[in-house]
């Protein structure tokens, strides 16, 4: 077939099967799939929510007509057969990030509005999992030759720790290339290197600060931040986006509002626990113990190219290192901040680890480097990625975006020969009232899923073309 007429087949497919992908997207967004390991159990290694969305969505792809798989609760595939074993992969995700606070829209609940479906999941990556499940369907019918299984494998464990790629792959194969539908267009074939540590101050004696407690995740911008510290609220004066507040015998709460991002790109963000390090040297809230780890801390959150603490680096391929100081607690006399770091291929681990130690040792302090993983990179004139971004480009007529590496993680980077793809095209403006991932009102346009689910035709007919082997 000729690529007009594989668009052609794509866009009716489309029209006469709307109403089914938008209940199948339904049927996965009604189920709360967070991970909750405390009520973990046989079959259900990351909780009931995640197996049971795991669950249905191999039931859908069943109903489809494809042979599916359960393995234990960790991780499901379903397959349509080619003339050979070897496979083109597709990768979503049936899990998905607690629903949080700020909704107007039911978050457990496909609501569709103006054009857009919105619920949790909509967007990550439920919505468009079945856009490219569907997408292997229609596949399915053109008059294409197939020597490539396509297998689409359905996690269950993304949102977190990606133990589900880890149970998969120590039991089956890579396939030859494969992609997921999980982040942006056009294509993205590299994935910095993630380092996470743990920063902690030595035993505070008699401190001045009691309560230090900021943001949500260690891989976000902290959008919020409060401290309880001795003090006199006459002699403190009133800060921007701060709220200074007596509390009577001595005692003063300090409540930050910043702005939340995620950590692949900090410079969307304002730290709340930046703008209360500031406060609190400023205005000496602090014994000298406590002063020695804040200076420290405000060179991790100042700066978020790494430059504060001595790691700032760059790549040809990924550019600068970016970081943020995630969270900040006090546990047992010690104030402890978290770091998320996504590191190009111009610096290593160790490189990280030395630097920030230095820093450390220099209070009497500690630091652990708490999660790892090495920079993920397919030369973007690889044979795939040229075919994924061709696709792209012949679907759409856009020729100005060309491919491109992130900071954020995807379940790409876990296997050999991987890109993300899709479906987010960030240079379209939603209306004000559709949030993002991990946010409140997520949404996604229709129309981007109809355009996506055109793209995923084509690239999945034209990488049956490729000699794999």
């Amino acid at each position: 077939m000729k690529r007009e007429e594989i668009v052609a087949a794509a866009e009716s497919y489309w029209d006469a099967n709307r109403d089914a992908i938008v209940a199948d997207i339904a049927k996965l967004v009604e189920i709360p799939s967070t991970e909750d390991l405390a009520a973990a159990a046989p079959g259900a290694p990351y909780g009931p929510g995640p197996a049971q969305a795991l669950a249905k969505a191999l039931e859908i792809a069943e109903g489809m007509g494809f042979s599916a798989t359960n393995c234990e609760g960790h991780v499901g595939f379903a397959d349509l057969p080619g003339d050979t074993e070897t496979q083109i992969g597709i990768i979503g995700h049936m899990d998905v990030v607690p629903a949080g606070p700020g909704w107007t829209f039911e978050p457990f609940q496909v609501t569709e509005k103006d054009g857009f479906l919105m619920g949790r999941g909509c967007l990550d990556d439920k919505g468009p999992s079945m856009v490219a499940l569907h997408a292997v369907k229609c596949l399915e019918g053109l008059n294409v030759a197939r020597p490539y299984t396509v297998r689409f494998i359905f996690g269950a464990n993304e949102e977190t720790s990606m133990a589900d790629v880890t149970y998969y792959r120590e039991r089956y194969a890579d396939p030859a290339f494969l992609f997921t539908p999980d982040a942006d267009f056009p294509v993205c074939y590299g994935e910095k290197g993630g380092f996470d540590g743990r920063i902690t101050s030595p035993t505070i004696i008699d401190p001045v600060i009691l309560e230090f407690d900021g943001g949500g995740a260690t891989n976000a911008v902290p959008g919020s931040a409060t401290a309880l510290v001795r003090g006199d609220i006459d002699a403190l004066p009133q800060a921007d986006r701060l709220t200074i507040a007596g509390l009577g015998d001595g005692l003063v709460r300090i409540t930050a509002e910043g702005v939340t991002a995620h950590a692949a790109w900090p410079e969307r963000g304002m730290s709340a626990i930046k703008l209360i390090v500031d406060y609190l040297l400023e205005n000496g809230l602090c014994n000298q113990q406590e002063r020695e780890f804040l200076e420290l801390d405000q060179k991790l959150v100042s700066a978020t190219d790494g430059s504060g603490v001595g790691i700032a680096t760059a790549d040809e391929y990924f550019g600068p290192l970016t970081v943020v100081g995630g969270t900040i607690h006090i546990d047992n006399c010690h104030l402890i901040q978290t770091m998320d770091s996504r590191f190009p291929t111009s610096i290593t681990a160790d490189e990280i680890i030395a630097a920030m130690t230095k820093l450390t040792d220099a209070i009497g302090g500690t630091f652990e480097n708490t999660l790892l993983m090495e920079p993920f990179l397919v030369k973007p004139d690889d044979k795939e990625i040229q075919v994924l971004q061709d696709a792209f480009q012949f679907v759409t007529g856009d020729t100005e975006h060309k491919p491109f590496t992130i900071g954020g993680g995807t379940y790409a980077r876990e296997f050999a020969k991987g890109a993300s793809f899709g479906v987010n095209m960030p240079w379209i403006e939603n209306p004000q009232w559709v949030g993002g991932e991990h946010g409140p009102d997520e949404g996604v346009s229709e129309e981007l899923l109809k355009t996506s689910f055109v793209i995923y035709v084509l690239a999945l007919a034209e990488l049956q073309a490729l000699d794999l082997n």
